[in-house]
């Protein structure tokens, strides 16, 4: 951590002791990007299961074991007696990152923070996925964070987004609010990038502006980082960056879960007059 804190139920994770963060680990799982290179080769399916029954004391004999990670992987779309005496390497990737999703559903988490889960499986088993991961959700009241580069995914999933910019954030709040309306100017740009399948749609952006090396720089060290690019910029960006602005009222997430107010802000000095 470089700077701030991460906190969960008003803790803080860094300064957890033994038994906190234990239940820390159980009540925050996670899914990884690479369904390839998560899994130690030597260990059959269900030896990975078991160490998660085994060091959190989740079942009291062989019998309930068996059920919890049969239920667990059913939510998923697998059959424990399908996958769970293979290894890895005999499961396919879509499969593997499924397995990845049931051995963090088998806690029963309040949270699951998911890093681009489905940028390494194909178009049919991505939208599967990312139905698993909604049902799971409204059903089972997991929340989830989700990490991608990949907006089309984020506009389906989420209830709140933040959008960063060189690890910085330049606008966040409501998902479809955002994507529809945005305000930040890389905001912007991003969004008008994403290409449209429509022949009769032509692209009418502005040419992004090269980049200076010591703009960068000097942007880096203590102005707004996307001075160097911004087609809006102007001199008081590069002396502070600037903090984030509210642009609309609070508004409440779409899904069933997410009752929470979200403002619709924006890091960026064109709205310090709102």
């Amino acid at each position: 951590i470089t700077s701030g804190q991460i906190l969960f139920k008003g803790t803080d994770v860094a300064l957890m002791n033994k038994a906190q963060q234990m239940e820390y680990r159980r009540e925050v799982q996670a899914i990884f990007q690479d369904p390839y290179a998560v899994y130690n080769p030597f260990y059959r399916v269900k030896h990975i299961f078991d160490l998660v029954v085994n060091n959190f004391k989740l079942a009291k004999s062989k019998s309930e074991a068996r059920e919890l990670v049969e239920d667990a992987l059913n939510v998923v779309g697998l059959r424990g007696e399908e996958v769970l005496e293979k290894y890895p390497h005999q499961l396919s990737g879509g499969q593997r990152q499924r397995m990845m999703v049931g051995r963090a559903f088998l806690l029963k988490p309040s949270l699951i923070v998911a890093d681009e889960p489905v940028s390494m499986v194909d178009a049919s088993l991505r939208a599967m996925i990312l139905d698993i991961m909604l049902r799971l959700r409204d059903e089972h009241n997991i929340s989830f964070l989700y990490i991608t580069h990949d907006l089309s995914t984020a506009y389906q999933i989420g209830d709140r987004i933040y959008l960063l910019y060189q690890g910085s954030i330049a606008e966040r709040g409501d998902t479809t609010q955002v994507i529809e309306n945005p305000k930040h100017p890389y905001v912007q740009m991003l969004i008008d990038s994403i290409p449209v399948p429509d022949p009769n749609i032509r692209w009418g952006g502005e040419e992004v502006l090269s980049i200076d090396d010591e703009q960068m720089r000097i942007s880096a060290e203590s102005g707004c980082r996307f001075y160097p690019r911004c087609v809006h910029r102007m001199d008081r960006c590069l002396q502070q960056n600037p903090p984030l602005y509210t642009i609309a009222e609070l508004t409440t997430g779409n899904s069933a879960t997410s009752k929470a107010p979200i403002a619709h802000e924006a890091s960026c000095y064109l709205y310090d007059d709102q």
